[in-house]
């Protein structure tokens, strides 16, 4: 084998994971594990200890071909090691309120690892909703970790074990691998990399299409004090779904600010730290814009669609949906008839919306939206309802 060089290394991430589960499960402790990186870095979520927005890490899974697996496989790269790809992860929050921005992560997943801890009883509140979010946006790919085998005896890891594998068959998954690991002190690692080898295929992409973007995150990069002259554009962030981009192409955002697209050139790309001439789809990508700066801002830009000017759909404020209730196998509860003016949650693309039901019909509903959205017929969205006191997932929509 030739050896391979640092600078050789692929540039972008061809597969988006995400790392869903209940609240303090271990997600982000395992995200660390896979890729060094500690995705909770808000201010707010290292007070709280929980993570609030979607955080992201990319790593390069490798092989070592003198050895078997799992202990061949590895979760990042050195010399002497065979590349297989490079990855990202999508850091879920799994906090129950938290929960639309979770379903936002899911639009733009292409796999899943379901982190259940070993020293709970199997499922956990949002162990079944995170389940439910990945099947409602059709992740079909689904790899499950049993966390924290450190803290349990072997019998107790049995009979959780037994439990996740019960949770499982009740919703179709009979043929799910379940690793057990120690995140923290970065146990069974390897064979949780062979796992996801093995169950989550990077799909095949079309290049053809025209460009087309959700914007996950966006960023006011520039540092307090810097002169007007050298201010530079807001950056967006998000996984292209289809199509190129490249250095000085014009793009457009919908449905923009106030309801009103915005069309800006694409000054840069890059992936984690590494600068792009072109972006495809796989991976997480920041794009560098020309538009001010201040709303890059907080995620002010979460939720757009972005592509080609005159390709995406004008921002609306009402829509309708076909309606399709979730059948909960676990913890069922028993979604109320709904009602004139009801305020419910959707997650629209990678934006989290309030919705007011305008009119219903069985399962046909009109909805009307707090701010303009960007919605295309036959897309998916999912609701969550007001449940007696909590808010729950109970379904989700296809745009007419």
């Amino acid at each position: 084998m030739v050896p391979l060089k640092k600078a050789c290394l692929p540039k972008q991430a061809e597969v988006n994971i995400g790392m869903v589960g209940h609240v303090d499960h271990g997600k982000t402790t395992l995200t660390y594990a896979l890729t060094g990186k500690w995705t909770d870095t808000h201010s707010e979520e290292l007070k709280r200890g929980i993570s609030i927005r979607l955080g992201y890490a990319d790593t390069i899974f490798a092989k070592d071909p003198s050895k078997d697996p799992p202990e061949a496989y590895k979760p990042s790269w050195e010399p002497g090691l065979e590349v297989l790809r490079r990855v990202s992860f999508v850091d879920a929050p799994g906090h129950e309120t938290l929960l639309t921005v979770m379903l936002s992560g899911a639009a733009i997943l292409d796999g899943a690892v379901l982190v259940i801890a070993a020293n709970e009883p199997c499922p956990q509140p949002q162990t079944e909703e995170h389940l439910l979010a990945v099947k409602i946006n059709e992740v079909e790919n689904l790899v499950v970790v049993q966390n924290k085998v450190d803290l349990v005896s072997k019998e107790e890891a049995r009979k959780n074990y037994e439990q996740i594998v019960e949770f499982l068959r009740t919703y179709g998954y009979e043929d799910v691998p379940v690793i057990p690991t120690s995140a923290h002190h970065r146990v069974n690692i390897d064979a949780l990399v062979w796992a996801i080898e093995e169950r989550i295929p990077t799909p095949e992409r079309d290049y053809s299409k025209p460009f087309k973007m959700w914007v996950a995150r966006s960023f006011d990069i520039n540092k307090p004090g810097t002169r007007p002259e050298d201010l530079k554009g807001a950056v967006i962030g998000g996984s292209i779904e289809q199509g190129v981009v490249k250095v000085g192409d014009e793009i457009e955002l919908s449905p923009g600010i106030n309801g009103e697209k915005i069309v800006t050139e694409v000054v840069s790309l890059a992936s984690e730290d590494s600068k792009l001439e072109e972006a495809r789809p796989g991976g997480l990508i920041a794009i560098g814009t020309e538009i001010d700066p201040y709303f890059g801002k907080g995620d002010k830009l979460k939720g757009q669609l972005v592509g080609k000017p005159g390709t995406l759909p004008d921002p609306v404020t009402e829509f309708s949906i076909e309606y399709h209730p979730i059948e909960r196998k676990v913890q069922k509860i028993e979604e109320p008839p709904f009602k004139p003016n009801e305020l419910m949650a959707a997650a629209i693309g990678t934006m989290p919306a309030a919705v007011i039901v305008k009119h219903y019909k069985k399962d046909y509903l009109e909805l009307k939206t707090k701010k303009p959205v960007a919605v295309e017929e036959g897309m998916r969205i999912a609701v969550s309802r007001k449940v007696g006191n909590r808010w729950r997932l109970t379904g989700y929509g296809i745009v007419k």
